[in-house]
Protein backbone atom coordinates (compact mmCIF):
# COMPACT_ATOMS: atom_id res chain seq x y z
CA UNK A 1 0.00 0.00 0.00
CA UNK A 2 1.18 3.57 -1.13
CA UNK A 3 -0.04 6.32 0.81
CA UNK A 4 1.12 9.83 -1.26
CA UNK A 5 -1.03 12.98 -1.07
CA UNK A 6 -3.72 11.25 1.18
CA UNK A 7 -4.40 8.71 -1.91
CA UNK A 8 -4.27 5.12 -1.04
CA UNK A 9 -2.91 2.92 -3.51
CA UNK A 10 -2.85 -0.94 -3.81
CA UNK A 11 -0.28 -3.12 -5.55
CA UNK A 12 -2.12 -6.26 -6.59
CA UNK A 13 -4.47 -7.99 -4.52
CA UNK A 14 -2.82 -11.09 -3.02
CA UNK A 15 -4.37 -14.29 -1.80
CA UNK A 16 -3.98 -12.81 1.93
CA UNK A 17 -5.44 -9.47 1.07
CA UNK A 18 -8.08 -9.32 3.94
CA UNK A 19 -5.84 -10.44 6.48
CA UNK A 20 -3.13 -7.86 6.02
CA UNK A 21 -5.99 -5.41 5.20
CA UNK A 22 -7.80 -6.01 9.02
CA UNK A 23 -3.76 -6.27 10.85
CA UNK A 24 -2.56 -3.10 8.92
CA UNK A 25 -6.05 -1.23 8.89
CA UNK A 26 -6.22 -0.52 5.91
CA UNK A 27 -9.66 1.07 5.90
CA UNK A 28 -9.36 2.72 1.90
CA UNK A 29 -8.12 2.04 -1.52
CA UNK A 30 -8.58 4.43 -4.13
CA UNK A 31 -6.84 2.08 -6.88
CA UNK A 32 -5.00 -1.23 -7.55
CA UNK A 33 -1.94 -1.36 -9.60
CA UNK A 34 -1.44 -4.59 -11.01
CA UNK A 35 1.83 -6.33 -11.87
CA UNK A 36 0.54 -9.42 -13.57
CA UNK A 37 -2.15 -11.94 -13.01
CA UNK A 38 -0.60 -15.06 -11.46
CA UNK A 39 -2.82 -16.00 -8.41
CA UNK A 40 -0.13 -14.97 -5.47
CA UNK A 41 -0.88 -11.65 -6.76
CA UNK A 42 -4.38 -11.23 -7.55
CA UNK A 43 -6.66 -13.84 -5.60
CA UNK A 44 -7.43 -11.86 -2.99
CA UNK A 45 -9.74 -9.98 -5.75
CA UNK A 46 -12.86 -10.78 -4.06
CA UNK A 47 -11.63 -8.50 -1.14
CA UNK A 48 -12.35 -5.40 -3.15
CA UNK A 49 -15.89 -5.71 -2.62
CA UNK A 50 -15.97 -3.80 0.77
CA UNK A 51 -14.37 -0.81 -0.34
CA UNK A 52 -16.28 -0.69 -3.27
CA UNK A 53 -18.99 -0.34 -0.91
CA UNK A 54 -17.64 2.07 1.60
CA UNK A 55 -16.78 4.27 -1.24
CA UNK A 56 -20.01 4.52 -2.98
CA UNK A 57 -18.28 3.89 -6.23
CA UNK A 58 -16.06 1.68 -8.08
CA UNK A 59 -12.53 0.73 -7.59
CA UNK A 60 -10.04 1.33 -10.30
CA UNK A 61 -7.59 -0.90 -11.50
CA UNK A 62 -4.54 -0.80 -13.69
CA UNK A 63 -2.72 -3.21 -15.60
CA UNK A 64 -0.99 -4.40 -19.18
CA UNK A 65 -3.46 -5.57 -21.61
CA UNK A 66 -2.31 -9.21 -21.07
CA UNK A 67 -3.44 -8.42 -17.26
CA UNK A 68 -6.62 -6.95 -17.51
CA UNK A 69 -7.71 -9.60 -19.56
CA UNK A 70 -6.80 -11.78 -17.88
CA UNK A 71 -8.09 -10.51 -14.78
CA UNK A 72 -11.24 -9.83 -16.57
CA UNK A 73 -11.55 -13.95 -17.41
CA UNK A 74 -10.07 -15.12 -14.11
CA UNK A 75 -13.15 -13.34 -12.19
CA UNK A 76 -15.37 -13.27 -15.01
CA UNK A 77 -18.32 -13.39 -12.48
CA UNK A 78 -17.52 -9.61 -11.00
CA UNK A 79 -18.05 -8.70 -15.22
CA UNK A 80 -20.70 -10.02 -16.22
CA UNK A 81 -24.05 -8.64 -15.73
CA UNK A 82 -26.19 -10.33 -13.23
CA UNK A 83 -29.08 -9.86 -10.87
CA UNK A 84 -29.15 -7.10 -7.91
CA UNK A 85 -27.57 -8.27 -4.86
CA UNK A 86 -25.08 -10.80 -4.26
CA UNK A 87 -22.11 -8.21 -2.94
CA UNK A 88 -20.19 -8.37 -6.46
CA UNK A 89 -16.66 -5.88 -5.72
CA UNK A 90 -17.45 -2.45 -8.02
CA UNK A 91 -14.75 -2.04 -9.81
CA UNK A 92 -13.69 -0.83 -13.36
CA UNK A 93 -10.79 -1.56 -15.40
CA UNK A 94 -7.71 0.36 -17.42
CA UNK A 95 -5.13 -1.09 -19.50
CA UNK A 96 -1.90 0.90 -19.09
CA UNK A 97 0.27 2.07 -22.08
CA UNK A 98 2.44 4.68 -20.40
CA UNK A 99 2.28 6.69 -17.40
CA UNK A 100 -0.80 7.91 -15.86
CA UNK A 101 -2.47 10.35 -12.59
CA UNK A 102 -4.64 8.32 -10.20
CA UNK A 103 -6.46 11.21 -8.41
CA UNK A 104 -3.45 13.89 -8.90
CA UNK A 105 -0.61 11.04 -8.35
CA UNK A 106 1.06 10.02 -11.14
CA UNK A 107 2.05 6.77 -11.46
CA UNK A 108 4.97 5.44 -14.22
CA UNK A 109 4.69 1.76 -15.43
CA UNK A 110 7.91 0.16 -15.48
CA UNK A 111 7.87 -2.82 -18.33
CA UNK A 112 9.96 -5.60 -16.67
CA UNK A 113 9.94 -8.94 -17.90
CA UNK A 114 9.16 -12.19 -15.78
CA UNK A 115 11.12 -15.13 -17.44
CA UNK A 116 9.23 -14.15 -20.78
CA UNK A 117 6.02 -12.70 -19.56
CA UNK A 118 5.69 -9.30 -19.77
CA UNK A 119 4.74 -7.44 -16.40
CA UNK A 120 4.85 -4.28 -15.18
CA UNK A 121 6.55 -2.79 -11.77
CA UNK A 122 5.68 1.04 -10.77
CA UNK A 123 7.46 4.17 -9.85
CA UNK A 124 5.30 6.79 -7.82
CA UNK A 125 7.29 9.54 -6.57
CA UNK A 126 10.63 8.59 -5.24
CA UNK A 127 9.41 4.96 -4.82
CA UNK A 128 9.25 1.94 -7.00
CA UNK A 129 8.42 -1.68 -6.14
CA UNK A 130 9.30 -4.29 -8.50
CA UNK A 131 8.40 -8.10 -8.08
CA UNK A 132 8.51 -11.03 -9.78
CA UNK A 133 11.57 -9.98 -12.23
CA UNK A 134 14.46 -11.66 -13.82
CA UNK A 135 15.18 -9.15 -16.09
CA UNK A 136 14.76 -5.44 -16.66
CA UNK A 137 15.24 -3.91 -20.12
CA UNK A 138 17.62 -0.98 -20.42
CA UNK A 139 14.68 2.17 -21.16
CA UNK A 140 13.15 0.77 -18.15
CA UNK A 141 16.43 1.35 -15.95
CA UNK A 142 15.97 4.73 -17.24
CA UNK A 143 12.78 5.32 -15.19
CA UNK A 144 13.80 4.39 -11.88
CA UNK A 145 16.86 6.68 -11.85
CA UNK A 146 16.90 9.12 -8.28
CA UNK A 147 14.98 7.20 -6.38
CA UNK A 148 14.97 7.03 -2.57
CA UNK A 149 13.05 3.47 -2.24
CA UNK A 150 13.60 0.18 -3.87
CA UNK A 151 11.05 -2.30 -3.13
CA UNK A 152 12.45 -5.45 -5.12
CA UNK A 153 11.29 -9.11 -5.65
CA UNK A 154 13.85 -11.55 -4.18
CA UNK A 155 13.18 -15.22 -3.45
CA UNK A 156 16.59 -17.13 -2.73
CA UNK A 157 20.48 -17.07 -3.08
CA UNK A 158 20.93 -19.49 -5.97
CA UNK A 159 19.29 -18.12 -9.94
CA UNK A 160 16.10 -18.99 -11.00
CA UNK A 161 14.25 -18.72 -14.25
CA UNK A 162 11.89 -16.06 -13.58
CA UNK A 163 12.85 -14.27 -10.46
CA UNK A 164 15.96 -12.37 -8.99
CA UNK A 165 18.03 -13.77 -6.92
CA UNK A 166 20.41 -11.50 -4.40
CA UNK A 167 23.44 -11.37 -6.24
CA UNK A 168 21.47 -10.36 -9.15
CA UNK A 169 19.54 -8.38 -6.85
CA UNK A 170 22.74 -6.36 -5.52
CA UNK A 171 24.29 -5.92 -8.60
CA UNK A 172 20.94 -3.87 -9.57
CA UNK A 173 21.11 -2.00 -6.56
CA UNK A 174 24.91 -0.89 -7.17
CA UNK A 175 23.42 0.20 -10.86
CA UNK A 176 20.68 2.06 -10.01
CA UNK A 177 22.39 3.09 -5.98
CA UNK A 178 18.51 4.03 -4.32
CA UNK A 179 18.82 5.53 -0.59
CA UNK A 180 17.10 3.03 0.47
CA UNK A 181 16.19 -1.09 -1.00
CA UNK A 182 13.98 -4.04 0.53
CA UNK A 183 13.35 -7.30 -0.93
CA UNK A 184 10.00 -8.59 -0.88
CA UNK A 185 8.11 -11.56 -2.38
CA UNK A 186 11.66 -13.76 -0.29
CA UNK A 187 11.25 -18.00 0.01
CA UNK A 188 11.62 -19.73 2.90
CA UNK A 189 15.65 -20.12 2.11
CA UNK A 190 15.88 -16.49 2.55
CA UNK A 191 16.05 -16.20 7.00
CA UNK A 192 15.65 -13.08 7.82
CA UNK A 193 17.96 -12.27 10.72
CA UNK A 194 20.88 -14.35 9.05
CA UNK A 195 20.58 -12.90 5.41
CA UNK A 196 20.24 -9.12 6.64
CA UNK A 197 23.75 -9.59 8.89
CA UNK A 198 25.08 -10.30 5.45
CA UNK A 199 23.64 -7.66 3.03
CA UNK A 200 25.23 -4.51 2.62
CA UNK A 201 24.06 -1.16 4.51
CA UNK A 202 21.25 -0.11 3.17
CA UNK A 203 19.70 -3.19 2.12
CA UNK A 204 16.90 -5.06 3.93
CA UNK A 205 14.31 -7.83 3.62
CA UNK A 206 10.99 -6.88 4.10
CA UNK A 207 8.40 -8.00 6.54
CA UNK A 208 4.47 -8.09 6.97
CA UNK A 209 3.57 -4.64 8.60
CA UNK A 210 6.28 -2.63 7.80
CA UNK A 211 5.55 0.94 7.51
CA UNK A 212 8.01 3.52 5.65
CA UNK A 213 7.95 7.24 5.01
CA UNK A 214 10.26 9.11 2.38
CA UNK A 215 10.22 12.64 1.75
Amino acid sequence: MVVEQGVHILIDTATEFRLQALENKIDRVDGVLYTHCHADHVFGFDDLRTFGYRQKGPVPLYGNEPTITELRSVFSYVFRKTQEGGGKPQVETHVVEGPFVLQGVEVVPIPIFHGVLPILGYRIGKMAYITDCSRIPAESLKLLDGLELLILGVVRYEPHPTHMHVEQALELIETLQPKQAFFTHISHLLDHETVNRALPSGVQLAFDGLRLQID
